[in-house]
């Protein structure tokens, strides 16, 4: 199927055909007819496999003969957890309406807010934003949503992992009830389906893969080595293999912080991003590091969504995370569109359960390769996938539970009382008949 089937106009196909794109995804190709139909949709997709597309084309032809957005006032509003994202899905958005009269506008925390307040009171069609930041416009009375007619929620899950819920519901009792409601994400929780119950309409569910997997296109392994040798370890492997773009993952900011300053020491050409940094630092270090001019980039899980790096081929664990879905977020930043990539995770023993965990989730265990010379000294215990218990067919359930009920209901009557005598007649044994007329005869006592 090309996106000439999908019933996109002329200005938004002539934009992707500018982009480089020439058939759309498969999550695309599920969940665009769906948006033009007016549909509320929950949409799960691996990461990388072209989910922002999938919902910012339709929203573009949906919002181009409507109505201009008034002062103050927003038509589509996007929310994501980062501000990487929103930054992200806000290029997308100038890409793809090159085209088209639309506005569109990115706000986030970490800058100056008065340039914000300013631009909104013209008004914008496309508004992203992250979700503290967009309260506190609100409440500076910047924004509106009289008018709004489409509502996105990009990663949710992250938004719940990061406790945005409460901003959320916030933003949610001020926004109109009649609306197109839109939830993407890579992974969906008890929690997230629970939200979607309460926020969407009749939605239809669309995955394209079952969730919490990783794409078939990526390379995974783990080397077993003591926690302090992993620094090390991580110089060797860009040296010796000559990786010249390779996006690290640490669990904390200090841990990210002295991993640079290793790699730095080492000789390699190396930068940090993580919440601590400025805005405008980590705009520049990401924009550096997709440009090439940083080799490695060591980052917190701030930069596992909403990072999009054409051809990024190699992605470190040099911590597992917390979390063990954020794995799958993780190495989802190389091998994206279909590209190869390859995900390495340096594992210590005291990480086994983290180990262990992402094997149950992903369903798969990871192969294990020492590197000479990094052999650890306490070795990784092994791990074993949980089971898979074969669930029995509902029908049959339904038979037994009614034959339970139904034996249950008969033993729970009282029997009548001559019933009874006789239950308990049958209860008592029969004693043995005699011979009639037979006498009985004693035995001599000895």
């Amino acid at each position: 199927m090309s996106f000439n089937e999908l019933k996109l106009i002329p200005p938004i196909l002539k934009s992707i055909e500018e982009s480089g794109y020439r058939t759309p995804s498969p999550i695309q190709n599920k969940v665009i007819p769906l948006i033009l139909a007016g549909k509320d949709v929950m949409a799960a997709a691996q990461t990388g496999t072209g989910k922002t597309a999938g919902f910012t084309l339709p929203l573009l032809q949906l919002l181009a003969d409507g109505k201009k957005a008034e002062s103050n006032q927003v038509s589509a509003l996007i929310l994501t957890p980062t501000r990487e994202l929103a930054a992200q899905v806000n290029e997308s958005v100038r890409v793809y309406s090159s085209h088209l009269p639309l506005t569109h506008f990115a706000v986030f925390g970490g800058v100056k807010i008065n340039p914000q307040l300013i631009r909104l009171r013209k008004g914008v069609d496309i508004l992203v934003a992250t979700p503290g930041r967009l309260l506190d416009l609100m409440q500076n009375n910047a924004v509106r949503f009289d008018n709004l007619k489409f509502l996105v929620l990009d990663e949710a899950d992250r938004m719940l992992d990061m406790g945005f819920l409460p901003d959320i519901k916030r933003i949610l009792n001020k926004l109109p009830k009649e609306r197109q409601n839109l939830l993407f994400s890579a992974t969906f929780s008890e929690e997230i389906k629970a939200l979607c119950n309460k926020l969407l309409n009749n939605p239809i569910s669309v995955a394209v893969s079952p969730a919490n997997t990783t794409a078939k296109s990526v390379k995974q392994w783990v080397h077993p080595v003591d926690k302090k040798g992993k620094s090390a370890l991580l110089s060797y492997l860009i040296g010796h293999n000559r990786w010249q773009q390779v996006l690290i993952f640490t669990r904390t900011k200090r841990g990210a912080n002295k991993v640079g300053y290793d790699l730095q020491k080492s000789g390699v050409n190396a930068d940090v991003i993580h919440g601590n940094k400025s805005q405008g630092a980590r705009t520049r270090v990401l924009a550096e590091f997709k440009a090439g001019k940083i080799q490695a980039l060591v980052a917190t899980d701030i930069a596992a969504r909403g990072l999009d790096i054409e051809q990024l081929p190699q992605v470190v664990n040099l911590d597992l995370p917390n979390v063990a879905e954020d794995y799958v977020h993780r190495i989802g930043r190389t091998g994206r569109a279909g590209a190869v990539g390859q995900a390495i995770s340096l594992v210590s023993a005291d990480e086994v359960d983290s180990l262990q965990s992402i094997e149950n989730l992903i369903g798969e265990k990871l192969k294990r390769i020492v590197v000479d010379g990094f052999e650890p000294t306490n070795a990784v215990p092994e791990t074993h996938l949980k089971a898979v218990q074969k669930k029995k067919k509902p029908h049959k359930k339904k038979i037994a539970k009614a034959k339970i009920k139904e034996l249950e209901s008969k033993n729970n009557k009282k029997p009548s009382p001559q019933k009874r005598k006789n239950n308990i007649a049958k209860r008592k044994p029969k004693p043995k008949s005699k011979q009639p007329n037979q006498a009985v005869v004693q035995k001599p006592k000895a």
